[in-house]
């Protein structure tokens, strides 16, 4: 009956601890502070632009969307801001 609970407990504890690293995936998305200073775009990668073009608490996301020939094609939005503005 411990074991039991032992690893009701485990469980529950690598369920959350999945859930959290899947919900804060966008905090790993790299930033900078200029479209320019991306350098190799890869296919799925997301950079944010923090240059001020979008709305009051968003940022622009580049990402890799499309491969054409040996080129990524890059795609722009606006996302909402997650966090406190890094300088």
């Amino acid at each position: 009956m411990v074991k039991t609970s032992r690893t009701k407990l485990f469980s529950v504890a690598l369920l959350g601890g999945l859930a959290v690293l899947a919900l804060s995936h966008s905090a790993w998305a790299e930033q900078v502070g200029r479209e320019r200073d991306i350098v190799n775009l890869r296919l799925g990668q997301r950079i944010r632009v923090d240059d001020g073009s979008c709305p009051a608490g968003q940022i622009k996301e580049i990402s890799g969307a499309k491969m054409i020939s040996a080129t990524v094609i890059p795609t722009r939005k606006c996302v909402p801001r997650l966090g406190a503005k890094t300088k």
